[in-house]
């Protein structure tokens, strides 16, 4: 529907009008171009004139084209079909059959609606296909996400097929999609419950230590099998082949059976460890699929080997290990000089104590320390070779003053930053009882911290007591003071515990023990344990010499399973890092390595991960048709049932809330833009002139 509206009054177009013909008539009435030849020749030229002239004068008012179109939109109905597991064993053999009706339903509809479909289960998409493999259903999420794709348009009517069993998200009864449309329900599934047992859940921490004892605590449950006996086992998963770790016998003393087991594991080897929880088979079972659940544990391997070595047998070296070996972190050794049997370099941290002497130099300990990197503590006492000493580290110097010592209590200054310790230590350290110090010059280096400083009597020095720094990129610390145990057992004494002095030295132990990763290639994950159907991203970054974060050359990454297949990859650039999608990958545990070619050297990094499969599925058989009739109360719909689905397009035409809807709308565009009028102009221009050339004039 068009029309044209002008933004001057009409009177203003007549007037224009009468102007052009005015000037068009006068022009030729005068003119004596023509008197020779036929009066219609002056009336056609008078004419041509009028209608280029008023033409022109109708473009300078600048009407404007208005028009109204009409748009009418077709009710949308939704058809959304839940994917699941449990949806494609129930339909079995009867699926084909089920998504021909489907199908059918859909062309009945689709002449006098928009018919739209989406499959839903782990993820809401659009179609639906005949593989019926998603590990979770999630009914919410796929009425709320209709509702935000659909709100504010033409929704007829929503049809959704499903078994009613849910198992992420929250209840769909109470999802908040507010959808303006009725909802017809398409129960699927059987709802008699089957002679089952089944591994419900189990219940872990997916992170426990190498060397600790963890619990899982497994949910067992049965239909219909009173009188049965079974049996659960709990095997641990290597390279495929099960090994059984503990085995209880279960009798099933009633139909709706429900009982919690716990069991203790040892955590006795590092790395992602695999566990499968099984029930054995009873007899006329429906199903074992149900029977069995894995799961999988990052065990982690931190504890660190500390070396506790003496010049000689003294109480310290016990003090040092009983405080140590009461974090489980922590695996210790003592040994004195002359009885170590392991090779320094085996060791995270090592605590020298009199080290090195005057009688024992210790320089292959030093040396290991020194090439290795290892973070160490000194114990200065009478017996250290203090010029020795003072080469080995870039802490603290002792310089000696004669043969004397010093008994030496602890005090605290403020400022110290590298660590927190409790108010009750620092409160009751200054009381404990003195340690034996040397006597001399104390002077700490620019880049340490000094945590305890002595008292001598009752005058506080400024001599250190207690020094933590870094030398040569090793983490350091110096003790000025031997009989440490005093400390132990004054604390003991005071409290009848050692809270007080293990918090000391595992604070010490725990600062200058800490690595820094300084590894100039690194991959990260944003965890250990993936689910099956979950895509595994990595991230990684290269650092230049200068610990410049860069990206130049290409990075590549090898994923090893546990069979030895690999799967190759070459990162994406990410800004000035590294940045991969390795997708899903199938269920099991996997090494990867990756590396990359910089600065004339290759880099690489190793690290695991493993992926877990989503069971969620297999251990709800029962269908719920109670929530999917509920859902159509709720939503001003019906239920009809497989054999009856084509019913469902009678009953939407029945609605009277089910009807097109027409939208106008108004387009305003200048007749000037139109191209043709223009052509229109130039004609007439042009035929007038022509005939006035070819009658003899211009």
């Amino acid at each position: 529907m068009d029309n044209i509206s002008f933004q001057y009054p009409v009177w203003y177009l007549f007037l224009c009008l009468a102007l052009g013909g005015l000037f068009a008539g006068i022009l030729y009435y005068r003119s004596t171009a023509f008197r020779s030849q036929s009066s219609t020749l002056n009336t056609l030229l008078g004419l041509l004139r009028f209608a280029a002239v008023s033409l022109i004068a109708i473009l300078l008012l600048t009407p404007l084209l208005r028009r109204v179109v009409r748009d009418v939109k077709k009710p949308i109905i939704l058809i959304a079909q839940d994917q699941s597991e449990s949806v494609g064993a129930a339909l079995g053999a009867q699926k084909a059959a089920y998504l021909s009706s489907l199908n059918a339903l859909q062309a009945e509809l689709e002449g006098e609606y928009e018919v739209k479909t989406y499959g839903f289960g782990s993820e809401v998409r659009e179609g639906i296909d005949s593989a019926f493999t998603d590990k979770q259903s999630n009914i919410a999420e796929a009425l709320s996400s209709l509702y935000d794709l659909y709100s504010g348009q033409n929704l007829g009517a929503v049809v959704l097929a499903s078994d009613g069993i849910y198992n992420e998200g929250s209840n769909p009864l109470y999802a908040n999609a507010a959808l303006d449309a009725p909802l017809f329900s398409i129960p699927l599934g059987d709802t008699t419950a089957q002679r089952d047992l089944l591994v419900k859940r189990v219940f872990h921490n997916r992170i426990v230590y190498l060397g600790d004892k963890f619990s899982i605590q497994v949910d067992l449950a049965g239909d219909n099998a009173a009188g049965s006996n079974s049996r659960v086992n709990v095997y641990k998963i290597v390279n495929g082949k099960a090994s059984l770790l503990q085995q209880e016998a279960v009798t099933i003393d009633q139909n709706n059976w429900f009982e919690t087991r716990e069991f203790i594991l040892d955590a006795d080897q590092a790395g992602v460890q695999r566990f499968r929880i099984t029930l054995s088979e009873i007899p006329e079972e429906a199903t074992v699929v149900n029977n069995s659940k894995d799961i999988f544990i990052d065990v982690l391997d931190a504890r660190q080997k500390i070396l506790v070595l003496g010049n000689a047998p003294h109480p310290d070296l016990t003090a040092f290990r009983q405080a140590l070996s009461n974090n489980q972190n922590y695996q210790v050794t003592t040994a004195t000089i002359d009885n170590l049997e392991e090779s320094p370099s085996e060791f995270d941290f090592i605590i020298l104590h009199n080290l090195p002497s005057r009688s024992k130099a210790a320089t292959s300990v030093l040396n290991a320390i020194a090439s290795q990197q290892i973070p160490h503590l000194f114990v200065v006492g009478n017996q250290t070779d203090l010029p020795q000493f003072n080469q080995a580290q870039r802490v603290l110097s002792i310089q000696r003053r004669g043969s004397s010592t010093n008994q030496v209590q602890a005090y605290f200054k403020p400022g110290f930053n590298l660590f927190q310790l409790s108010e009750d230590l620092k409160e009751q350290l200054p009381g404990y009882t003195p340690l034996t110090a040397v006597f001399g010059d104390y002077n700490i280096e620019s880049s340490a911290s000094a945590l305890l400083y002595q008292r001598i009597g009752k005058v506080e020095t400024d001599y250190p007591l207690l020094v933590l720094g870094e030398g040569s990129g090793t983490k350091v610390g110096v003790l000025g003071g031997e009989g440490v145990w005093r400390w132990r057992l004054f604390d003991y004494l005071q409290n009848q515990d050692h809270e007080r002095f293990n918090e000391l030295i595992g604070k010490i132990v725990q600062y200058l023990s800490l690595k820094e990763d300084k590894r100039r290639f690194r991959i990260s994950l944003s965890k250990n344990i993936f689910d099956e159907n979950e895509p595994v991203y990595f991230d990684a970054e290269l650092y230049n010499q200068s610990f410049e974060l860069v990206n130049d050359p290409d990075a590549s990454l090898t994923v090893k399973d546990a069979a030895g297949k690999e799967y190759n990859f070459t990162f994406n650039k990410a800004g000035n890092a590294y940045r991969l999608n390795a997708g899903i990958l199938p269920v099991g545990n996997y090494q990867f390595t990756g590396s990359v070619f910089f600065g004339g050297e290759r880099l690489t990094y190793d690290g695991q991960f493993s992926i877990q499969p989503i069971q969620l599925e297999q251990y709800e058989t029962t269908a719920d048709h109670n929530t999917m009739r509920l859902l159509s109360e709720q939503y001003g719909g019906a239920v009809y049932y497989p054999e009856s689905i084509l019913e469902i397009a009678a009953a939407i035409r029945s609605r009277d809330t089910v009807k097109p809807v027409i939208y106008e709308t108004a387009q305003t565009q200048p007749i000037i833009n139109f191209k043709w009028l223009f052509a229109i102009l130039l004609l007439l221009l042009a035929s007038e002139w022509a005939l006035r050339r070819y009658f003899g004039s211009y």
